[in-house]
């Protein structure tokens, strides 16, 4: 009896944590990119919240396309998607709007996936695409070594494209895809891919861009890489403008009136002996002395003359 109130206890214990448990897994927001029967990409990495929408206590693949188809295809789910339950498990009927048989392919973050049933998280990758080739099945799925990149406008940075393969013993293996052309928003570049699936490219516009490739040599379902582009971050002018110093300068021009050395002694001169001719009483020596000098010469001049007319 105490075992079996023991087991009912452990058995309420079990079914009260379930729900506890499916709770932390209710959604997951994941990345969905499609491709249709002609290569086009018709969903890029497009974020989806995922829910358990069909039911089965799992967030599985099928869940992801279905819920992918009823926010961005015309018509829904309904319309555009279909799945089917075969000996492999569940798989794809129709993809887009596209019916081909089971020319379907899905991966989970770059990985084959065995069926619609696999597992998904938070943060994964899902990629679903139409075969172009119906008959030989030569499609490479193909990715990039990076699914975002944050770059500035005009850098430089550099991407990986490899595929997904089988060896001779159908083994899977991934391959470095050379020269492949690099699309952006869906036109084709000059940037192409090197014997190590590598190339180097830059972005001159601003704005989100969608980065892909295409070959000229092999079939590849379109990888996605999702491009933020920035301006150029620009650098302030820190240097200090010269500082100008207006002086302002009040000249004074004195004008003086000089009388030279030789104007003043000429007229000293002739003062002197104006005044010593009109003052003779004055007692200047030199006046006398120049007064009587000219009445000697003219006394001189008179008695010569008198001799001549005698």
């Amino acid at each position: 009896m105490k075992k079996t109130l023991i087991s009912a206890a452990a058995v309420l214990a079990l079914t009260a944590a379930l729900p506890l448990s499916a709770s932390a897994a209710d959604s997951a927001e994941v990345f969905v990119t499609i491709s249709d029967n002609t290569g086009a990409l018709v969903l890029a990495a497009e974020p989806v919240t995922v829910t358990d929408a069909d039911g089965d206590g799992a967030l599985t693949i099928n869940d992801a396309l279905y819920l992918a188809h009823e926010n961005h295809y015309d018509g829904g789910a309904a319309a555009g998607y279909g799945n089917s339950r075969t000996e492999f498990g569940l798989g794809i009927t129709k993809l887009w709007g596209i019916e081909q048989g089971s020319g379907y392919g899905y991966c989970v973050n770059h990985a084959s996936a065995l069926s619609l049933e696999d597992p998904i998280a938070d943060g994964s990758y899902v990629n679903a695409y139409c075969y172009t080739d119906l008959t030989g099945f030569s499609d490479a799925y193909c990715y990039f070594d990076v699914n975002t990149v944050s770059v500035q406008s005009g850098e430089e940075f550099t991407l990986t494209l490899t595929a997904n393969g089988y060896d001779e013993n159908w083994n899977p293996i991934q391959k470095p895809v050379e020269g492949a052309a690099i699309t952006i928003n869906g036109e084709v570049s000059a940037f192409l891919t090197d014997a190590q699936g590598k190339v180097t490219l830059t972005l001159e516009n601003a704005g989100n861009a969608v980065l892909s490739a295409v070959s000229d040599t092999q079939i590849l379902v379109p990888p996605v890489c999702k491009a933020e582009v920035t301006a150029p971050e620009t650098t302030a002018d820190t240097t200090a403008a010269p500082e100008t110093t207006t002086t302002t300068t009040t000249t004074t021009t004195t004008t003086t009136n000089t009388t030279t050395a030789a104007q003043t002694t000429a007229k000293t001169t002739t003062a002197t002996t104006a005044a010593a001719v009109s003052n003779p009483a004055s007692g200047d020596k030199t006046g006398f002395a120049l007064v009587a000098a000219v009445l000697t010469a003219a006394a001189g001049m008179a008695l010569t003359r008198k001799r001549h007319e005698k």
